[in-house]
């Protein structure tokens, strides 16, 4: 009887970091060999480092990734909404993001209480974008304010994953 729900509405990323829109390249994102769905669980001590991510598109035109926390610092409150975690620019379709441009260098999740989404979108520039720069904090970004500052329109791949803090004498050894 119910029809499929995009797990981006379920997971309230439409509405809190992006609009509705209709996904165009297809976004493929790994931390280790671990494949990142919507709404899936990874441990922060996975992402510690940059992820693994792989767009299609066409190989003539440039993409934008930019990833944040919406549940800053708690799901309950978040007042730092949105804690951007990378911005890469000027990445060539049907490559990856190591192809880009990163504007600001990746942190990975550091939950401190809750469960929180890390969201990452993926926009189609018009031109490059040169000359962007990193946001003076990390706190109160707004994806959807940043977006319009470049002219990059609307999300055509997002892809979410949730975290939490991880007991300290769980974190996976190095």
């Amino acid at each position: 009887m119910a029809a499929n729900v995009d797990p981006l509405v379920v997971g309230r990323v439409i509405g809190d970091v992006v609009d509705m829109f209709v996904p165009t390249v297809s976004m493929s994102v790994y931390y280790g060999s671990k494949h990142v769905n919507n709404g899936c669980d990874i441990k922060p001590s996975m992402a510690a480092a940059p992820p693994r991510v792989t767009i299609t598109g066409h190989a003539n035109e440039l993409y934008t990734l930019v990833m944040t926390d919406p549940d800053a610092p708690s799901p309950s409150e978040p007042s730092m909404r949105e804690w951007v975690h990378w911005i890469v620019t000027d990445i060539p379709g049907r490559s990856n993001v190591t192809r880009g441009r990163e504007v600001l260098p990746y942190i990975g999740p550091r939950p401190p209480v809750g469960i929180h989404r890390y969201i990452l979108v993926l926009f189609r520039q018009n031109a490059s974008v040169e000359g962007v720069e990193a946001p003076v904090s990390r706190t109160h970004f707004n994806t959807r304010a940043f977006a319009q500052e470049l002219d990059l329109g609307m999300p055509v791949a997002t892809v979410y994953f949730n975290a939490h803090k991880e007991p300290a004498n769980r974190k996976r050894q190095y």
